[in-house]
């Protein structure tokens, strides 16, 4: 990708690239050497820079401490056998922040902005993007208020700032999850399908209860009956049932639009795979469980790409789905969307941008 905006950028006095360890990544711990910053005064976005990867200074009374007004996006730049960086569906990330942002009274990125500091980031710290299977670049561009006023209104001022992560498998094995049918992640008019860090606030005590009970994620269910499954901790989900896909639509303002699950979609529309956006319900989940018509389950995200899920809970009893032959649809996806973004197959939709 040819770069256009030109872009101060202080590079770090010393690396921390020869000390991490590659073979040893711990999904988040580790941040490459540099950031792009972007502020945003007096209607407009300025000063655009790439400076070392350091500590902010916030004032107590920064007004996201207090309200929340922070929206974020994943995505991951791979390494290819030429040794070339790849960026998976950026776009489809800049539209998606610029989504959150109008839901959360935040200023538009414009997407030369956007796209000019996350390929100048990526190319400056392409070292850091990992060689070994499976592992990749995880790219965090994100948004906060930047006013010092603690008063309930939209900020004034923001920052916008992507940082990037060397990391490797999310989920280094099946994963096992509760229908949850007491607490509620987002309600119709919320701000579920924003990429808002509240969400993810409220998420975490239910989530900590499944997992003391030995359970990785929770599915969780429309906040109004608790009967309809709507998505997984942190991935959409979807269901393979008498052999047709059942994924839930995201069109009740309740659903993350997960860009992993529009990929998953259309290569299942290109295979002319049977496929429904729609709510599954909780009963037909359990007598799927029960009857044996549920052949597979797993969730689609940015972190984990293709989770397979193993083991549900659901009404107090626990079903193990049965293991799935090679030929298994969700196998067959992550092969396909890992051989893309490596860029091993070929690219039909232009997913692909190249650093």
């Amino acid at each position: 990708m040819k770069t256009q905006l030109a872009l101060p950028i202080t590079k770090v006095q010393n690396s921390r690239l020869a000390d991490t360890d590659f073979s040893n990544l711990i999904f988040g711990r580790t941040i490459s050497d540099h950031m792009f910053v972007a502020d945003y005064k007096d209607g407009q976005w300025s000063n655009f820079r790439i400076e070392p990867y350091a500590p902010l200074s916030l004032n107590p009374a920064n007004a996201t401490l207090h309200y929340g007004q922070s929206i974020f996006e994943g995505m991951k730049a791979y390494r290819n056998d030429k040794g070339e960086i790849l960026v998976f569906r950026a776009d489809a990330n800049w539209k998606r922040l610029n989504e959150s942002a109008d839901r959360m009274c935040m200023p538009q990125i414009p997407e030369e902005i956007f796209m000019e500091g996350l390929s100048q980031l990526v190319d400056l710290d392409r070292d850091w993007v990992p060689t070994a299977k499976g592992a990749s670049l995880y790219i965090r561009p994100f948004m906060f208020a930047t006013d010092d006023y603690i008063g309930v209104k939209p900020s004034d001022t923001y920052k916008f700032i992507i940082l990037t992560c060397p990391v490797g498998n999310y989920y280094s094995k099946p994963v096992s999850v509760k229908v949850e049918t007491t607490f509620t992640r987002a309600n119709e008019g919320g701000v579920g399908a924003a990429k808002t860090a509240g969400n993810y606030a409220a998420s975490l005590y239910p989530a900590r209860q499944a997992q003391n009970a030995g359970y990785d994620q929770l599915l969780w269910t429309d906040g109004k009956s608790h009967s309809k499954i709507e998505e997984s901790g942190t991935m959409n989900v979807m269901f393979k049932i008498n052999g047709k896909l059942i994924t839930a639509p995201t069109n009740t303002g309740t659903i993350l639009k997960g860009i992993t699950r529009a990929s998953v979609i259309q290569l299942a529309k290109d295979w002319n795979e049977p496929l429904e956006e729609r709510f599954l319900t909780v009963a037909e989940l359990e007598a799927a469980l029960k009857d044996g018509t549920l052949e597979e389950a797993f969730g689609t995200g940015t972190a984990a790409t293709i989770a397979h899920v193993q083991r549900i809970h659901v009404n107090g009893t626990d079903y193990t789905l049965p293991a799935k032959s090679e030929d298994a649809f969700s196998h067959r996806v992550l092969a396909e969307l890992d051989g893309i973004k490596y860029g091993q197959l070929a690219d039909p939709h232009n997913w692909i941008i190249s650093i």
